[in-house]
């Protein structure tokens, strides 16, 4: 019997357009296991899984002559099995940070005992947000894209979001109804803000305009990256006209339907308020037929799967239910006139983030608009900790998707929710008939992998994974190749598993900032949204660490090893992370008590403990800023000026996000370099204020501006590699001196 989820996938499948060809494939295990290209054979075979049509499913087995074969119904459903054999049977991997490690699989490729078998339990397994092109991908070269979409491929992910380049289509669109450049301009952000000016929270760019090399440049990038989607299996989903336009737009479409949109994050009317063009006006669906049209000339026929996000974090016009639908209704009828097959891809973000004006009245009126359910595919961003999908009766219909947010700007610290991202993701598929997906909506890209794997891993099980069995697996696959596998390994990560991985405090629902990164103030320690609350006992980080730390002394050879260099430094980041709240909040006794020789003693503690945190990090090159500014500039080609543009926006966007500070932090980074580069300068103006006025004299106003001084003045500061210390990138000894300086952070064994 057919059910309606079967239904639903049927449909959507239907007009995806998946490639068929397996060279992809071998393409991929050329480059990742060179030694190996012979001894893979895939097969799609579609007569020998049925009975969940519009689901992927995979066999692995051994031929008689050894070499590994994978037979699947489907190009991902054979990336996914190949990945099983990987991990589970030759024990290696490629992650984020520290790229590919399959390269290391054994020379003599393992037999399999008996066939390995697999069936997605949902037909889209989807990956990112629009934010994470800026906060993470707003640099990234054409080889950080061939790492990611071999992880994307080989993790099952078959439906990733494609933004790349898409300023080029939308400049064509508008030099075509006459727009000039300078007036398209005005409305362009910044390379590392354009997520926010897709979305219509912003427009201009603060620093300078947008280079049209940059525009070209991305377009070229986006040229490479979709043809890899497809031959890898992934259905992109590209983007479309919004309706948000130059402010100028008036001037050649006159009897355009234009309004203002609402301010965002308190800035200033000149880089806020879009102008929306209405749907209905005649004007949008014409520019959705350009838009569509020009796209499909540049990259070919790859997908009929559109994002399109009108009022994220944008109050409508009107709340009006009638204005309501009609605006979904027209959005819709624009993109089917474009391209009949076309699906519109939309975040429930809005709904959760401006529930007051969201009733279940409005959502319901909104989502009407799309006749059709099967043209609509909705993404529960924040399912983990903000699930839409049960007050809006599983989107009124809708095929929609569970998604987890995890993530917010970019934030470093250990985190994770495992019980919701497995149980409550599970039960959510049994009792909703229209979901048919899971997803990774992180805005930042930037640590917690295993948060992200196990979800995608949680979509080939029809129960809830164990996730004692996951991590240590996991971590048998992540140190491979280091010799023997010392106990401590596991414990370390075990320890964390059931505490720092497994969040429960329902008032902590993301990744938890550290309070050094806020700009310094008497109030440092935040709870709720980008919380600095921790939500475990900091003493079972410092566990973890002291045992990740005897591993080494176990099995020296694990400091070789790139995914253990990676990992020692992370724990140990969030070790000294936690470690200073109290650091702070003696600083705070101190004055309060207005004894100046111990506020300049807890003022020269706290400075020396970021700047051993800082050593710590500069010890590996995914910790530092350094990392991040030589990758905008790069992008310049050796122009000085587009160089200091494109450093400009990199800085601003980890520290004052806007020209004065408008979300200020939201995006802070734990890197080395910036540490010592800015927060301990901001630490030090604090320090010294605090030194020279009593408690009764503190003037939030005064101290604010100082420091504002000082951010402003970095944003324009050029980059400058500080001479390496002879003992820069040893990072035993890196980590033995600081263990010894700072003996009650790290504990003794």
């Amino acid at each position: 019997m057919l059910g309606l989820n079967s239904l639903l996938c049927l449909l959507l499948f239907a007009t995806s357009t998946p490639a068929q060809s397996t060279d992809g494939l071998y393409s991929l295990v050329k480059r990742r296991l060179p030694n190996h290209v012979d001894d893979f054979h895939f097969t799609i075979d579609k007569s020998n899984f049925t009975g969940t049509e519009g689901y992927d499913q995979f066999m692995v087995s051994s031929a008689p002559n050894g070499s590994v074969l994978v037979k699947g119904n489907s190009i991902s459903a054979l990336s996914s099995g190949l990945h099983r054999y990987l991990t589970d049977i030759a024990h290696v991997d490629i992650y984020w940070f520290i790229g590919s490690r399959l390269d290391q699989a054994p020379s003599k490729l393992p037999r399999l005992a008996k066939p390995i078998q697999g069936s997605s339990t949902v037909p889209w397994r989807y990956h990112l947000n629009t934010v994470t092109f800026s906060y993470t991908m707003a640099f990234w070269t054409w080889e950080d894209w061939e790492n990611q979409l071999d992880w994307l491929a080989l993790h099952g992910v078959n439906l990733p979001l494609a933004w790349v380049g898409q300023e080029k289509i939308l400049v064509d669109v508008f030099q075509e109804i006459g727009l000039t450049d300078a007036e398209i301009a005005t409305f362009l952000s910044g390379p590392a803000f354009q997520a926010w000016n897709r979305f219509g929270n912003i427009q201009g760019s603060w620093g300078g305009d947008l280079p049209r090399s940059w525009i070209d440049q991305q377009f070229a990038l986006q040229k490479k990256i979709l043809p890899r989607m497809v031959e890898l299996g992934m259905t992109p989903v590209l983007p479309s006209f919004t309706g948000f336009v130059p402010m100028n737009t008036t001037r050649v479409l006159p009897d355009a339907q234009i309004v203002r949109g609402s301010q965002w994050a308190g800035f200033p009317l000149q880089y806020s308020n879009d102008s929306f063009l209405e749907p209905f006006d005649d004007n949008f669906a014409k520019l959705q037929s350009s838009f569509i049209s020009k796209q499909r000339a540049a990259y070919g026929n790859v997908s009929h799967i559109y994002t399109l996000d009108q009022y994220n974090e944008n109050s409508p016009y009107s709340g009006d239910l009638d204005y309501l639908r009609n605006v979904t209704l027209n959005t819709w009828k624009s993109l089917k006139q474009a391209d009949p097959d076309a699906i519109w891809m939309m975040q429930g973000w809005l709904f959760y983030a401006q529930s007051a004006f969201w009733t279940e009245e409005r959502i319901e009126a909104f989502l009407s608009g799309v006749e059709d359910n099967n043209d609509m595919l909705i993404l529960d961003l924040f399912s983990e900790s903000a699930p839409q999908w049960r007050r809006t009766k599983s989107y009124y219909g809708k095929p929609w998707l569970w998604c987890q947010v995890h993530d917010y700007g970019g934030n470093m610290g250990l985190y994770g929710q495992l019980s919701n991202i497995t149980v409550n993701a599970t039960q959510a598929r049994i009792e909703s008939s229209s979901l048919v997906g899971y997803g990774s909506t992180m805005e930042g890209q930037e640590g917690n992998e295993i948060i992200y794997t196990t979800l995608l891993s949680q979509a080939w099980s029809t129960t809830p994974l164990d996730t004692e069995q996951y991590f240590h697996d996991w971590v048998t696959t992540r140190y491979s190749g280091c010799g023997s596998m010392p106990r401590e390994l596991y414990d370390a990560w075990e320890v964390m598993r059931t505490t720092v991985f497994d969040n429960t405090n329902t008032s902590v629902t993301s990744v938890i900032k550290s309070a050094f990164e806020i700009r310094p103030s008497l109030e440092n320690i935040r709870v709720g949204f980008q919380s600095t609350e921790l939500t475990y006992d900091p003493s079972i980080v410092v566990q973890a660490w002291q045992s990740l730390y005897q591993a080494a002394s176990l099995e020296p050879k694990l400091w070789t090893n790139p995914a253990y260099q990676h990992d020692v430094v992370d724990v140990t980041r969030q070790v000294m992370a936690n470690a200073f709240i109290p650091l702070y909040l003696g600083l705070l006794s101190a004055w309060n008590t207005s004894d100046s020789s111990s506020l300049s003693k807890e003022g020269d503690k706290l400075i020396d403990f970021l700047g051993d945190l800082d050593t710590v990090l500069l010890t590996n090159s995914n910790f530092r800023l350094s990392k991040w500014i030589k990758s905008a500039r790069a992008w310049a080609d050796g122009d000085n000026a587009q160089a200091s543009f494109l450093e400009y926006n990199a800085r601003n966007q980890i520290t004052l996000w806007g020209p004065n500070g408008e979300i200020a932090d939201y995006a802070s980074k734990q890197w080395g370099g910036l540490i010592s580069t800015f927060y301990i300068p901001r630490w030090r103006i604090f320090i010294q204020y605090l030194k020279s006025t009593p408690p009764a004299s503190y003037n939030t106003t005064d101290v604010t501006s100082r420091l504002m001084d000082f951010e402003q003045k970095w944003q324009t500061e050029t980059w400058t590699e500080p001479e390496p210390s002879a003992d820069a990138e040893n990072l035993e000894k890196v980590l033995n001196g600081v263990r010894s300086r700072w003996t009650t952070v790290f504990g003794e064994r």
